[in-house]
């Protein structure tokens, strides 16, 4: 049975057609008016039906940003849309005759990862995903981990520096302020200020007015020393972080996707030196496996759409 995958940014809204196997056979995109909910359902309602024209569709699911309760119907808040206790599911279904779920993208996009992608292999995986800040999703024993709440693997706003930097969630000292794609442009900058290895990342900054993400990945490709150094120091909290997830979770992998996981070993390494330095028990603990995820930017659109068979009791 063909399912319908929705994933909402705040940028953009992509959905797709996927097959039992993960693979998509029909694709669309429109851009995310974040201010406006009412445009946000309406763009979906669209898609969704645009999407499933002529076709033999069996359910869909909406990836969205934020915490989603245990129900899978309502967003009880999402950090770029003006959603706070938004019924999403109950719109959708009102208007669409479809099964439709509601999920975390962090978690569509996790599941996507062990069904189809670099988890399919085991039982229990843990994936971050590291782009403008951190998602997480969780699963243990074949199943995805929500939480009693639903609300549950906000893996981003783990606390690993008490009284730490301040962070949007409204507490301080999360990873997300220490291993996220601002944070690294955060540490290039502080680096680019000293001088000696910041020299090109001065450079590039006073040639372009700022620092951009894409400037830190350029400079990584030339292996930039200062670039580098960022990077090291970026892996080493997501390393930390990921020793103490371990005390809790034991997963036997590790999945690193978002953008910054484009740079592959480069920050792999240092999370892997940071991770045994701070693992508890180190030396007798079972060590996981550290990888690249494999789907990027379809990852949301696959998982949304296969945990809507799941709701349906159809996986």
């Amino acid at each position: 049975m063909d399912a319908i995958g929705i994933d909402i940014g705040g940028t953009k809204i992509a959905g797709a057609v996927v097959t039992e196997l993960g693979e998509i056979v029909a694709e669309e995109r429109v851009a995310t008016e974040a201010g406006d909910s009412d445009a946000i359902v309406d763009a979906v309602v669209a898609m969704i039906e645009s999407l499933a024209a002529g076709r033999d569709i069996g359910a869909a699911g909406v990836a969205a940003p934020g915490f989603i309760d245990a129900a899978q119907s309502t967003v009880y808040y999402t950090p770029n849309i003006p959603w706070r206790g938004e019924p999403l599911r109950d719109r959708l279904v009102e208007r669409l005759d479809l099964d439709i779920t509601i999920d975390n993208d962090a978690n569509a996009a996790g599941w996507a990862e062990f069904r189809f992608g670099a988890g399919r292999l085991v039982s229990d995986m843990t994936m971050l995903t590291i782009g403008t800040g951190v998602g997480g999703a969780i699963v243990t024993r074949d199943q995805l981990f929500r939480g009693g709440f639903g609300a549950g693997a906000e893996l981003g706003h783990m606390r690993v520096v008490p009284d730490g930097l301040p962070c949007g969630c409204g507490a301080r000292g999360c990873i997300e302020q220490y291993g996220s794609g601002r944070a690294l442009l955060r540490m290039a900058n502080a680096i680019a200020d000293v001088g000696g290895i910041g020299q090109a990342l001065a450079r590039v900054r006073d040639q372009n007015g700022k620092l951009s993400g894409h400037d830190v990945s350029a400079l990584l490709v030339e292996n930039d020393p200062g670039a580098l150094a960022a990077l090291r120091e970026l892996g080493h909290w997501l390393g930390q972080a990921c020793a103490s997830l371990s005390a809790v979770l034991d997963p036997q992998l590790f999945v690193f996707g978002g953008g910054v996981s484009v740079a592959g070993d480069l920050l792999l390494d240092p999370v892997r030196e940071a991770y045994v330095a701070h693992l508890p028990a180190r030396g007798y603990h079972p060590e996981p496996e550290f990888v690249i995820a494999e789907l990027v930017n379809d990852a949301g659109v696959v998982g949304a759409a296969d945990l809507a068979r799941v709701h349906l009791g159809l996986r």
